[in-house]
């Protein structure tokens, strides 16, 4: 068949259309390009860690397409100064000096920063006969001053005028120090001793001494604990009430006078939060703010109205109020009651109930009018408290500076110490004084000659001073 030349060319045009889809003329789609990184956002910021607390960052990236996207990789991250150190892969920041850090993370030429504060590392504080210990807040332990007996829980018997670790566990979580001995729970609610013995006091069933911390029971929910001169009480989270150590006077409790070696049940109720010990008198808190006590009353410590020693937890007045704080000194009780007034009873010999009326009193009587106060400590003979407002008060023997308020005289009624109105816990030893403020700093005063100060000295300190 023939194809004429007017053919030919109708049918390549026709084939050349079809190529073009339909005539459109348009070319074929450019590639998109690729989104750029425009900024970086970082992750929490004004975030506040403890002295050797870590803080994990974050990086989200923002792209010029306005996606956003969390950088896991290709980032690095920096500080700018000594108070924090960073892994450089993966943004993990840990405290290393009081103060704020700045904190960066870099893809290429972008950047994006965040502050961070760090604060002192101390978070918990017990003073005991003539040494201290201190938890930090990597849950870590530090003890300083007498060591004669093992309490500082070193392995030694030296005396340290500066903190000493104690051991390796990071889990500690609650502390109490007698006059020669040391108790602490763990995390896991597990529950330790060490230090003096003799009387059993450690729990461990024996009078043998300990330098390190021994393991009291198997028991793991242990929830509060105190210690007394030779004494240790504690409740656990089902609410019965523990003695053990010294009971020549009753202190533990359980209607006898007989020493205990290991944790022993103070009767069967279980409606008890929380314990504190004296020299020979324990006191105990029910779940219901009524305040019990029981063991030595020769001055009144146990605030029954007469000075006869009891065997069995008895509440304190005749008409039960309903109480939020306890304390113990040497031989003198004080309570905070719901509304914020607070109590005192026993000796008053050196005016640690705040008046100068009498030597003692065998009923709780109520500390000047206010009723803003927000946490007690008392020491052998001296008594520390703290008012809502942040500020710190203290009254009683201060031969020993103990008072903090740049004497050695004693005083019959709360004098303010210092000017800070950021005190946020209290601890008082014997003839010492610990203190925390809401940076986490930690303050101590009063005799050092064991060095429980843990200022690395042995002298006297007659007014708050941090330990480093």
């Amino acid at each position: 068949m023939k194809i004429t030349f007017a053919r030919a060319i109708s049918i390549s045009l026709l084939a050349l259309l079809a190529a073009c889809g339909g005539g459109g003329g348009d070319s074929a789609p450019a590639t998109p390009a690729t989104p750029t990184l425009q900024s970086i956002t970082v992750t929490p910021n004004n975030a506040v860690v403890a002295v050797g607390v870590t803080q994990q960052f974050a990086a989200t990236g923002q792209y010029s397409d306005g996606k956003s996207t969390a950088l896991t990789t290709g980032v690095t991250w920096s500080v700018t100064g000594d108070k924090a150190t960073i892994v450089s892969s993966t943004g993990l920041a840990t405290g290393k000096a009081v103060g704020t850090e700045t904190i960066t993370a870099t893809v290429g030429s972008v950047k994006g920063s965040v502050t961070m504060g760090v604060k002192a590392p101390w978070t918990a504080v017990a003073g005991g006969g003539s040494h201290t210990v201190a938890r930090k807040a990597d849950g870590s332990l530090v003890a300083f001053g007498l060591n004669r007996s093992g309490q500082l829980g070193d392995g030694s018997v030296a005396d340290k005028n500066v903190p000493t670790v104690v051991g390796t566990v990071l889990t500690w979580s609650k502390i109490a120090a007698g006059e020669f001995h040391t108790v602490a729970l763990r995390s896991d609610g597990t529950l330790w001793a060490w230090g003096f013995n003799q009387n059993g006091q450690l729990g461990d069933g024996s009078t043998t001494d300990r330098a390190t911390p021994v393991k009291i029971g198997t028991a793991s929910n242990w929830a509060s604990i105190a210690a007394g001169k030779a004494h240790t009480l504690a409740v656990k989270a089902d609410g019965s009430l523990w003695a053990w150590g010294r009971n020549f006077s009753g202190q533990l409790g359980d209607n006898s006078n007989t020493d205990r070696l290991v944790p022993t049940r103070v009767g069967t109720l279980a409606t008890w939060k929380d314990v504190a010990a004296g020299d020979t008198h324990s006191l105990a808190r029910k779940t219901d703010g009524t305040v019990h006590a029981f063991g030595g009353n020769e001055f009144g410590q146990l605030g029954t109205g007469n000075l006869s020693d009891v065997t069995v937890p008895t509440v304190i007045t005749a008409t039960p109020a309903t109480f939020v704080a306890i304390a113990a000194g040497a031989n003198h009780s004080l309570a905070i009651r719901a509304d914020g007034a607070l109590f005192a009873w026993g000796s008053n010999l050196d005016s640690q109930l705040a008046n100068d009326a009498d030597d003692f009193a065998s009923t709780p009587t109520q500390v000047e009018t206010d009723k803003n106060w927000a946490a007690i400590a008392a020491g052998a003979r001296h008594t520390l408290a703290l008012r809502s407002d942040g500020t710190l008060w203290a009254w009683g023997g201060n031969d020993h500076g103990q008072l903090g308020n740049g004497s050695f005289f004693e005083n019959s009624t709360p004098k303010k110490v210092g000017t800070a109105t950021s005190w946020t816990a209290l601890a008082a030893g014997r003839d010492h004084s610990f203190a925390l403020q809401a940076d986490n700093t930690l303050w101590g005063w009063g005799r050092n000659i064991e060095g429980q100060l843990g200022d690395g000295k042995n002298v006297n300190v007659a007014t708050p001073t941090a330990l480093p």
